[in-house]
């Protein structure tokens, strides 16, 4: 069996999040994919022993372990549980491994990106290739309905899509994805000013999300905080397609306004101290990446100048030690898979 390699994309500057999610009902999402890129490879061997073992090596993580198949979930369970989906026949062993530069719980999607990442590699398995949307889906109902986690759908059609996208949620989760199609010295202008800045520590979800979370179903999908998160969706959109960058830095600020208003705590002091920096050094505008709280990343729209951005990189790291620059291209491509 030859081995199977599958990469997705990350997302940032998710312009609309909150929205896309079951107690918003519908919603917008305006988004940017980008690498570095998750790597998921599979390999199957003949077993041993005649039963079927998994091997996973999280890199990211740091740990590697094997389990026999058709086991509760255990230490990886989002991952386990896509495996489980898919897993080939019997008296097989499944090596999967998988890597990232980005850190985990960066608040860019990378849990998404994975479970993407590693159902295409799966399918490919059984000789199948899912579209885009369906790929999407089927992770998102694995992270959702199967593992019960919370979340959205715009990283999942971000790490299958690829690109500059405006996702139109209708009914939760049935949702229209519009590649946005800009010039490319559109697209050239926004990779270099794009910085992508880890806050120094994973992103964590907690009681401050399921609070909000309870807020917002008990006000209703038409609730105003909700209606000015997808407002930033749409006008984002339109900045973009009218290249009109400073007013695309201007809504990302906007944005990251009206998720503080969702609760103070989704934009964290080390966030804040990111922004004030920025704004210092003439940024076009920032976006808490993400839900927003503690730890995750936040991204930069840096001033237009060239060498803005490094300018801004040396200030973060030599003002805020704890936090980390990460270099990000844009993806053009969504998830791909290669088999050697």
């Amino acid at each position: 069996m030859p081995r199977i390699i599958s990469t997705a994309p990350v997302r940032i500057a998710d312009a609309g999040g909150w929205t896309d999610t079951w107690f918003a009902q519908h919603g917008a999402v305006c988004n940017i994919a980008v690498s570095p890129r998750v790597e998921v490879t599979v390999e199957i061997y003949p077993s041993r022993t005649g039963m079927q073992r998994i091997e996973l090596d999280v890199r990211t993580f740091g740990d590697r372990y094997s389990y026999a198949a058709a086991e509760p979930p255990g230490r990886h369970p989002l991952l386990e549980t896509a495996v489980e989906t898919l897993r080939p026949r019997e008296g097989t062993t499944l090596r999967i491994t998988i890597d990232s530069t980005v850190p985990p719980g960066a608040s860019t999607g990378t849990s998404a990106s994975t479970t993407v990442a590693l159902l295409a590699a799966l399918h490919r398995v059984h000789g199948e290739v899912p579209a885009p949307m369906e790929l999407a889906m089927e992770a998102h109902h694995i992270e959702m309905d199967l593992v019960g986690w919370q979340c959205g759908i715009q990283d999942q059609i971000a790490a299958a899509f690829g690109g500059v996208l405006f996702i139109d949620m209708f009914a939760f989760p049935r949702s229209r994805v519009t590649p946005l199609l800009l010039p490319g010295d559109l697209l050239a202008e926004l990779e270099r000013r794009l910085l992508l800045v880890y806050l120094g520590a994973s992103h964590r979800s907690s009681d401050v999300h399921r609070m909000v979370i309870a807020e917002l179903e008990g006000e209703g999908p038409s609730a105003p905080r909700l209606e000015r998160l997808r407002s930033c969706a749409t006008r984002a959109r339109d900045a973009l397609l009218t290249g009109d960058l400073r007013a695309y830095g201007r809504v990302l600020a906007e944005n990251t306004e009206a998720q503080a208003a969702l609760h103070p705590d989704l934009v964290s002091d080390t966030a804040y101290r990111v922004i004030e920096t920025a704004k210092t050094l003439g940024a076009a505008g920032w976006k808490v990446n993400g839900a927003g709280g503690g730890g995750g990343s936040i991204t930069v729209l840096c001033d237009a100048p060239p060498g803005a951005r490094d300018a801004l990189s040396l200030r973060l790291r030599e003002t805020i030690p704890e936090i980390r620059p990460l270099p990000v291209r844009l993806s053009r491509q969504g998830v791909t898979v290669t088999a050697d």
